[in-house]
């Protein structure tokens, strides 16, 4: 039997991991995070690509992952949770033998900063992974939430969007259906 190149045993590794999250849509929204970088760069690098599949693997940890509770600030949650998931990719890239410290830098670094942003890089993995959130993950957290907070959610969401991602997110569901307009009135209320 082959070995199996340690690029891809991460990728499997964050796969099973993500796999096992108490989320419903956390392994969806982990491929589509990585569908919608590779269609706005389909040249991306290896810690781009690795950074979409793996930005939320700390949901997926249940017995460590970061609670929304703890935190009266939902960015000081937010930033928590892209730490955390930052430092569990690492320790995968350890576990699976990836030497190259520079690749290991700028995956903790673009985890680290997916909320946020900050530079090119990391602007291009905040609109993939908010755009993949108005994808693939509004309809369950809508489901699993009120209207209201699945709104501040959205509004949350929205303000993180690039002007080209904004155009995608109000495009994704038919004109009038439920989350299109739920998706317009967060537009109006991210821009006040």
């Amino acid at each position: 039997m082959p070995e199996v190149e340690p690029l891809a045993q991460v990728r499997v590794r964050i796969s099973e991991l993500i796999a096992g999250s108490a989320v419903p849509e956390d392994p969806i929204h982990s491929t589509n995070t990585l569908e919608w970088l590779l269609k706005f760069e389909p040249d991306a690098d290896e810690a781009l690509q690795l950074a979409a599949l793996g930005h939320d693997i700390d949901r997926a940890q249940e017995a460590s992952k970061v609670l929304r509770a703890d935190f009266s600030d939902y960015d000081d949650f937010k930033a928590a949770h892209a730490r955390h998931s930052a430092e569990i990719l690492i320790e995968i890239l350890r576990q699976c033998r990836v030497g190259d410290p520079s690749l290991a830098d700028e995956l903790y670094r673009l985890v680290c900063l997916h909320e946020v942003g900050g530079d090119a890089r990391s602007d291009l993995l905040v609109d993939v992974d908010s755009l993949s959130y108005f994808d693939v993950n509004l309809t369950l957290y809508r489901d699993r939430n009120s209207r209201e907070e699945t709104l501040r959610r959205c509004v949350w969401g929205y303000r993180r969007l690039s002007e080209r991602a904004r155009v995608i997110a109000s495009q994704l569901y038919p004109h009038g259906d439920e989350l299109a307009l739920l998706i317009e009135e967060a537009a109006v209320q991210a821009d006040q």
